[in-house]
């Protein structure tokens, strides 16, 4: 059963609209987990850590879907157990009722999920694969042009510790871009150029104080 969708757009990943929820008591309360992380895939999708190609997303009892076309993502959450083929054809079908949309509208949104028009038309074709054996929805299932459809296929807890690894990596990059700005500032070059041979002539200075000093008791000890 189709529970949750969500259309994005690839470039920032803003979410632009979303179909009505569909989910039972017992997940209610999940209800706004699925869908942030539904919004965290986008975003993962935006940032290129995840294929622009048909993708499934396990987790727990479901699966994210999503298709990509015309830089905008078509993604719905769904039972793990409901056919690929139907959700390749509602995917489908969201997408090219999108295409009818002048572009241009698309990218003047700023807002998330304020596409509210296109809320309406999710809701319209998502009941027609509620019920997976409806004459139609077996007629999909049967179709030889869909035999071939396929999805890569993720797990969402490896796209999370992904995710971890590379922020780290980010704020180490970032840690040493630092230090060597700090080190490579103008203000440090004038400061060495400034101390530095103060500093040696200092230390010379000693050496030669220093010498001096043990020769003089070499003298006192030796009565020269």
């Amino acid at each position: 059963m189709v529970k949750l969708t969500i259309i994005g757009r690839v470039s920032d990943g803003l979410p632009l609209a979303q179909g009505p929820r569909y989910v039972n008591e017992e997940e209610n309360d999940s209800f706004s987990t699925y869908k942030q992380q539904g919004e965290f895939i986008l975003e993962e999708i935006s940032r290129a850590a995840l294929p622009l190609s048909n993708t499934n997303i396990r987790i727990d009892h479901h699966c994210f879907y999503y298709i990509v076309g015309h830089g905008v993502c078509f993604m719905t959450l769904c039972d793990s157990s409901y056919p690929r083929k139907l959700v390749h054809c509602y995917l489908q079908e969201l997408a090219k009722e999108f295409e009818k949309f002048d572009t241009s509208l698309v990218e003047r949104i700023t807002k998330p999920y304020s596409f509210i028009r296109f809320g309406s038309i999710i809701g319209n074709i998502r009941r027609q694969y509620v019920d997976t054996r409806t004459q139609t929805n077996l007629s999909k299932l049967n179709a030889k042009s869909l035999q071939n459809v396929d999805f890569v296929t993720e797990d969402f807890s490896q796209i999370v510790k992904r995710r971890k690894r590379s922020y780290l990596l980010e704020r180490a990059t970032e840690s040493s871009e630092q230090v060597s700005q700090i080190w490579g500032s103008k203000k440090l070059e004038v400061i060495a150029l400034k101390w530095t041979p103060i500093t040696i002539l200092s230390f010379v200075g000693a050496i030669l104080l220093w010498t001096s000093l043990i020769a003089r008791d070499d003298q006192g000890v030796y009565g020269y």
